[in-house]
């Protein structure tokens, strides 16, 4: 069974959306751990995160590869479409986002209604969080996963709950089943799994799903579905099709290259998408974002092209790092990770010297995006570099550490 943590939270709850959930939930029906203090304040609780850490990269010749970007810039005719739009920044954009959702719909075979937007995958996933949890209840997630998901939990009000990876890096679903209590509202489950590049399974997830109470929403996060190529993963819409409280995440900030412009989306019932629509953002999601995505859309022959190509470079990058002598876990994502332990800090000091930022956790691993082939022929040079421990390179550049 795996470790499971929760961690306590004492912050002041949002009154109104107690209200309007019909939660009202009282000091004295929380475990005392839950309970607010008088020294515990919102600030107090805000000062208390762990910072979200953006991708490094230093220097003009840097090679960032920390933030799973994708390397190519958006496509010609994306890019004619939001040039159409740089001279509108003195009005604000379509908040219902009806083109795009409609768009979206006709896509994947549901209808408009079912549709929400957000800037960004993340934006949805928080709208998720605060239309169904506030204090007292609970957000389950693996860890190590998706670094905002405890961020967007606590500052939504709620209690994470983190469930251990399995020793093979892959979702424990029967320790995170065996984790719902009365007080659990949302599960969200990141396949491709972000750091570690695994998937879920069909079976597995049904299996799971059947020990999910029905008015418990379970997110299937699918940020990197475009680069996934195991025959087997679950696919987060048909489980949305055949379960009502599933909603399917996603974004085109990776395959479709438009992380800049931040916009992402869900698909799930008319109700939740409805509820999400309802706690979003106003005007969060800019007209350029909303006609890049309608553009990507109509142009997804072409991006799959440049898909292919990173599948093809994360395939060429594994292999080599294997020959190393790195032991780099398969991915189905556009990056890699490397379990390197207590040896993490010393390869990072040893890429950054080299100028190759990667996404480091200390004592853990390193989250290794696939860039350009140029890009990835000078990582695989400084990780050979780091396997002999170091030396200079000719890539050394001013800001390395």
């Amino acid at each position: 069974m795996a470790e499971l943590i929760r961690i306590g939270l004492r912050r002041p709850h949002d009154v109104a959306r107690d209200a309007v959930s019909g939660r009202g939930v009282r000091q004295s029906d929380l475990p005392v751990e839950q309970r607010r203090t008088s020294t515990m304040s919102r600030r107090d609780v805000v000062r208390s995160l762990p910072p979200y850490k953006q991708g490094a990269a230093e220097g003009p010749d840097a090679v960032k590869l920390s933030s799973n970007e994708n390397p190519y810039p958006p496509l010609p005719s994306v890019v004619a479409e939001i040039e159409k739009e740089l001279g509108s920044y003195n009005r604000y954009p379509s908040m219902g986002a009806v083109e795009i959702r409609t768009a979206i719909a006709e896509r994947f075979g549901v209808t408009t209604d079912q549709v929400a937007v957000g800037a960004g995958s993340v934006e949805v996933a928080t709208q998720l969080v605060h239309a169904t949890a506030g204090l007292g209840d609970e957000v389950i997630f693996a860890w190590r996963s998706f670094e905002a998901y405890p961020i967007i939990t606590v500052v939504g009000g709620a209690t994470p709950v983190r469930v251990l990876l399995t020793a093979d890096l892959h979702h424990d679903l029967d320790a995170m089943a065996a984790a719902i209590t009365d007080r659990t509202r949302l599960i969200l489950l990141c396949t491709p799994n972000n750091p570690t590049g695994t998937t879920l399974h069909t079976d597995e997830v049904e299996r799971f799903l059947a020990r999910v109470p029905e008015d418990v929403i379970v997110a299937i996060d699918e940020a990197y579905i475009h680069f996934n190529r195991d025959a087997e993963s679950v696919s987060g819409l048909e489980m949305m099709r055949r379960h009502p409280n599933v909603v399917n995440l996603q974004t085109f900030s990776k395959a479709y290259g438009l992380a800049g412009l931040r916009i992402g989306f869900s698909i799930s019932s008319v109700e939740i998408a409805e509820d999400l629509r309802r706690v979003a953002t106003p005007f969060a999601v800019s007209d350029l974002a909303q006609k890049a995505a309608l553009a990507s859309l109509a142009h997804e022959d072409e991006l799959e092209e440049r898909v292919a190509k990173i599948v093809a470079e994360r395939s060429r990058v594994t292999a080599e790092l294997r020959s190393q002598g790195w032991p780099v876990t398969d991915s189905q994502a556009n990056f890699v990770w490397l379990s390197t332990g207590d040896d993490t800090a010393r390869i990072d000091e040893v890429l950054r010297s080299h100028g190759v930022f990667a996404r480091c956790w200390q004592s853990e691993g390193i989250r290794l995006s696939i860039g350009s082939p140029e890009e990835n022929d000078r990582c695989l040079a400084a990780f050979a570099l780091a396997r002999v421990g170091g030396g200079n390179s000719p890539f050394a550049r001013a800001g390395a550490r």
